[in-house]
């Protein structure tokens, strides 16, 4: 049976609430990569935000599986959801912008629809769909023409985030084929398994206790693995039980937005016609892949 969800005001606050947390995400990683690597980024965000998701979880009674193939799936998305995205971003945002960032990352659910199409049933392209994704193509080109068109080095950054949103793609495909489990001790399972991953290597290659880390990159840094990634897991899944998943895709118009006018008003971020202009393509894109097919 299908669920008929209505938002209440505590749904739309909690959106209005994700929404921060994950526009504001690029600014803080601006901040952060000023003092730590992409790779302690990636580490610190994951063994910040497994210690929270694992504590929140248990707080709630719930347990972690024991059986291998639970922990099949956790090592999965934890590599497609956390570790390669996260990574991505990281490096890309060490010559681009966190507007730019923001930008480009709204291309996810447009990826996602694509690779929907070949992965998942009832999920088949139409009209609305392939021009919708068009126009966000478009506005992806108009995003990078002046490193396409010029001598800049940001054309790799570009592509590394536009790899980070079909990385995002994938794992939202991979949760809808893989076997499920509690949504939270999926995010705990993954986090877990990703620190496992990469802790070890991020003190290995960048020796963390002969570094000098600044107050304020530091702070920065904690905040990316308490807010956007453990506390934005928590309430993504609360506002997706209480409303609907349908209901949540409203973040895709918004996140674009907030991501780039805080980077252009915290971090000083230079405000272009053409991003301007690709920001407008990219959200009608979204939009016009909504449209329902009526014959």
């Amino acid at each position: 049976m299908p669920h008929n969800y209505t938002p209440t005001l505590k749904n739309w606050l909690s959106l209005l609430l994700l929404t921060l947390l994950w526009g504001t995400s690029f600014m803080f990683t601006a901040v952060s990569l000023q003092s730590f690597s992409p790779l302690a980024i990636v580490s610190l965000r994951v063994l910040i935000a497994a210690i929270i998701l694992t504590l929140f979880m248990y707080a709630k009674g719930w347990r972690l599986p024991v059986e291998p193939l639970a922990w099949g799936v956790f090592l999965l998305l934890g590599l497609a959801g956390n570790l390669l995205p996260f990574f991505l971003i990281s490096t890309g945002q060490k010559n681009i912008s966190s507007g730019i960032t923001g930008l480009l990352m709204a291309f996810m659910p447009l990826a996602t629809m694509i690779l929907a199409h070949y992965f998942v049933s009832g999920e088949s392209l139409n009209r609305f769909k392939i021009f919708g994704f068009l126009l966000g193509i478009t506005g992806v080109v108009v995003v990078l023409w002046p490193s396409l068109v010029g001598a800049h080095s940001n054309l790799l950054s570009g592509l590394l985030i536009l790899l980070a949103t079909l990385s995002y793609a994938i794992n939202a495909i991979l949760v809808r084929r893989l076997p499920s489990y509690n949504p939270v001790v999926t995010a705990a399972g993954m986090t877990i398994v990703s620190s496992i991953a990469v802790v070890p290597l991020w003190l290995w290659q960048d020796l963390p206790w002969q570094q000098s880390y600044s107050v304020k990159d530091t702070l920065s840094m904690l905040w990316l693995g308490v807010g956007p990634t453990a506390f934005g897991t928590i309430l993504l899944f609360s506002v997706i039980a209480t409303a609907g998943p349908t209901f949540l895709s409203y973040i895709n118009y918004v996140i674009p937005i907030v991501a780039y006018f805080t980077g252009a008003l915290l971090l000083g971020e230079s405000i272009e016609w053409h991003s301007l202009a690709a920001m407008l393509l990219i959200i009608l894109g979204i939009a016009l892949t909504r449209k329902r097919v009526t014959n």
